[in-house]
């Protein structure tokens, strides 16, 4: 991890582990021992790199994960849409996605802590076989849950967690996604705590796992900040990362949070509809940045999707590693003080984000950053009939734009076939074919 670009991101009232009004620590006091020995761990180790950890850290991540990863000038892209697209190519690290970084940090942590087994919590996967490949690589014990409606949906992923030797158990409860499994998880963990570390898998959680996992995560800003220089001679004008949890958004952002005149845009996935059926219970969508408001999830206060009783609302994308109701309280902070701009995408749009990737430049992208893929195209695409109508160009974005590809599409092409099986794949998305 860089500290060139390290700044305070302590809340104003001093506060540890709080981002303005977000954060903290709202869980049993069961489990405050063990947030404290994970935050002394923390700051020795991977703040002040205590026996060499992030010294280690880092030659593992390169030889076992492959980084540093590319930042790839889209040509096609870049002529589609007039200005230079870059691509940041996490979905070649090791695993698929960007959810090593933090699997693998946080398991040789347990190890230095001298934890005995590893749990996660996994939505569409990636972060279940990251922790699960990096538990195998560093001969830890490994059981991770998922919820039902996931593992459904995310059939070669469950293998290859269980490839690696993890245990993997669906969780019934609920809508059977995210949040249900990261439930259970907490409930394993509150009673197996002496032994047992819990590998929270994005910017979310107590104190300190949303600090902890966006600095695991923020390699891949360092990496781009130095490779954006040195291919374009300067910085982006804007950065785009898909949101979720917020991993890779954050991981992304970090390294620019302090150069104003660089735009950071957080895409949401917008399902079918940015209402809440109250009713019901439901959000057909994962807005939680545009639509969500302040409460508190997974021991954190935060932005959450839910209903005027307080009660949380089950959320809905077609992307299941985005499909979860709060958000990261780093992330809500900087977009109640305006530094991040949320946006939307919604399901069609991000289907057809993935299509042009894949047409265009020969990459498959996760349906999570094909959400990312799809505000480019609302943003800065062609203008015409689109399926809002007339608009124009929207000169927002600048001329230099970055994009984080997330990771690959492997594990969606299911649910994109699924998703897509009435449309003519032939002619969907409708792509200008360029000769350049």
């Amino acid at each position: 991890m860089s500290m060139e670009h390290e700044h305070d991101d302590e809340s104003e009232s001093g506060r540890a582990g709080t981002f303005g009004d977000y954060g903290g620590q709202y869980v049993p006091e069961a489990l405050m021992p063990a947030l404290q020995e994970l935050e002394d761990a923390y700051e020795r180790y991977v703040l002040e790199n205590e026996d060499g950890f992030m010294d280690e850290f880092r030659e593992r991540m390169r030889d076992f994960g492959g980084r540093p990863t590319p930042l790839q000038r889209a040509d096609r892209l870049s002529e589609r849409y007039d200005r230079e697209i870059y691509l940041k190519r996490e979905d070649l690290l090791h695993g698929g996605a960007h959810k090593l970084n933090n699997a693998l940090g946080q398991v040789l942590l347990a190890k230095y802590m001298g934890k005995e087994r590893i749990i996660a919590e996994t939505g569409a996967g990636q972060h279940g076989t990251a922790t699960a490949m990096a538990a195998a690589h560093l001969d830890m014990p490994c059981e991770i849950y998922m919820g039902r409606t996931d593992v459904n949906r995310q059939r070669p992923n469950v293998y290859r967690m269980r490839m690696n030797g993890a245990d993997v158990n669906p969780v019934e409860a609920g809508s059977g996604t995210l949040k249900e499994a990261i439930n259970e998880t907490m409930r394993d963990w509150a009673t197996t705590v002496e032994r047992t570390h819990y590998v929270i898998g994005s910017v979310v959680g107590p104190h300190p796992f949303p600090k902890m996992v966006r600095d695991f995560q923020a390699v891949i800003g360092d990496e781009t900040r130095t490779q954006i220089r040195e291919q374009a001679g300067r910085l982006p004008d804007s950065v785009v990362a898909c949101a979720g949890g917020g991993s890779n958004t954050m991981g992304t952002f970090h390294a620019f949070v302090p150069d104003d005149e660089v735009a950071l845009h957080a895409v949401e996935a917008g399902g079918s509809s940015l209402e809440i059926d109250e009713d019901a219970g439901l959000a057909p969508n994962s807005a939680t940045l545009s639509t969500g408001t302040d409460g508190v999830l997974h021991g954190a206060m935060t932005k959450l999707l839910q209903g005027t009783d307080g009660q949380i609302v089950e959320s809905h994308s077609v992307s299941a590693g985005l499909d979860y109701a709060g958000v990261g309280p780093e992330l809500s902070h900087l977009v109640e003080t305006g530094r991040v701009v949320p946006a939307t995408v919604d399901d069609e749009a991000a289907l057809d984000g993935f299509h042009r990737l894949s047409r265009l430049e020969g990459i498959i992208p996760a349906l999570e950053s094909s959400h990312a893929l799809g505000y480019l195209e609302r943003a800065a695409g062609p203008a015409g009939e689109t399926a809002g109508g007339q608009r124009p160009r929207d000169e927002d974005l600048g001329d230099l734009v970055v994009v984080n590809v997330s990771g690959r599409g492997d594990k969606d092409l299911e649910t994109v076939l699924e998703e897509t099986e009435t449309r003519d794949l032939e002619a969907a998305p409708d792509v200008e074919v360029f000769d350049g």
